[in-house]
């Protein structure tokens, strides 16, 4: 989910994420932790912290990975060290005068070599310890709907292990679980598009599970205003969706229709996609692993209050997705409907 490259434009207007000038004030000069921060959520959350005039605390694996970050603040303002969740040791030497927090590190499959059980369960826990050592004042805990401690599925289970962890050693955190996340450097729609690309028929799991897609700008934004107003927010959980919820089916259609592609869609059988789940637990060109196939089983949808808790009214996919998906179009954005020869 990494990309390091930063996109910059198509933002729609800001909202009215709780509090405007007087978040500034309240964040302003404060040293906040950000934990996981060159990811794609975290370039945003870094940007959006910036506005606020806090000074901003970026520990990542790789040093050199994050310096793309700098330029989003002033001369100073953002730093970059280095930690790992799964050496604590690393984490607390990164919350020395820290005032606020949040946690972003999270995996969507095991391939890479890393465990869900040592970065989201023990890794959120690592963090959570470090904050409440340190006495930060508001902590914001990244999780995802679905977090759920009896599910068959790893990834749900230790995203709910890390949501104890964190309340436990924290209980005026604020949990915040976002549906699937989009915008430039995303692994839905883009994974989505290419795979469109590149095979001559768009095979579709699940069909009809039901999904909510949120700007990754919104989900910043309610990160940010959960910092600034602790007292509002603080050991409370919302999960975040975008104003439209769609069946799985609706979204791959409406990316076919962007890019302008006339390849079918085909419904893959749950037994078929359960042996390709297994495949993709051992390789990694398969799209889909069994966790992730179990995931798929259930709706991905919020529950209200969602971004209005935050004063943020929600971005619609279609007002920000078409700008980054024309690149997969047969001659990319210089594409013209219609056009003969």
């Amino acid at each position: 989910m990494v990309v390091n490259a930063l996109v910059i434009g198509h933002e729609p207007p800001r909202g009215t994420a709780s509090g405007g000038a007087g978040m500034d004030g309240n964040l302003r000069d404060r040293l906040v932790v950000v934990v996981g921060g060159s990811g794609f959520l975290g370039r945003y959350l870094v940007q959006e912290l910036a506005h606020t005039g806090a000074r901003i605390r970026v520990v990542v694996r790789s040093v050199e990975r994050a310096y793309f970050l700098k330029p989003l603040g002033a001369l100073g303002q953002i730093e970059i060290v280095a930690g790992d969740v799964t050496r604590p040791a690393t984490i607390a030497a990164a919350f020395v005068h820290a005032d606020a927090a949040v946690n972003l590190v999270g995996i969507l499959d095991e391939r890479g070599g890393q465990r869900f059980d040592a970065v989201q369960a023990n890794g959120a826990a690592a963090v959570a310890g470090a904050a409440a050592a340190a006495g930060v004042r508001a902590f914001v805990q990244v999780s995802a709907i679905g977090a759920d401690a009896g599910s068959a599925a790893g990834y749900a289970r230790t995203k709910a292990a890390g949501e104890v962890a964190v309340t436990s050693a924290l209980p005026h955190a604020t949990i915040l679980r976002p549906s699937v996340v989009f915008g430039p450097e995303d692994q839905f729609l883009n994974r989505f598009a290419a795979l469109a690309k590149q095979l001559p028929v768009v095979p579709v799991v699940a069909g009809g599970t039901r999904f909510q897609p949120v700007y990754v700008v919104d989900v910043a934004r309610a990160i940010v205003a959960a910092l600034n107003d602790p007292a509002t927010f603080g050991g409370k959980t919302f999960e975040l969706g975008g104003p439209r919820v769609y069946a799985f089916r609706d979204i791959i259609a409406w990316i076919l229709g962007e890019i302008r592609s006339t390849k079918r869609m085909t419904e893959v059988p749950d037994g078929a996609a359960r042996l390709m789940g297994r495949a993709g637990d051992l390789l990694p060109f398969v799209p889909m692993t069994s966790g992730q196939f179990t995931m798929l089983q259930s709706d991905n949808v919020a529950q209200p209050p969602g971004l209005a808790a935050f004063g943020i009214d929600p971005t619609p996919l279609e007002a920000v997705a078409p700008a980054y998906l024309e690149r997969y179009r047969t001659a990319g954005r210089f594409h013209r409907d219609g056009a003969t020869g």
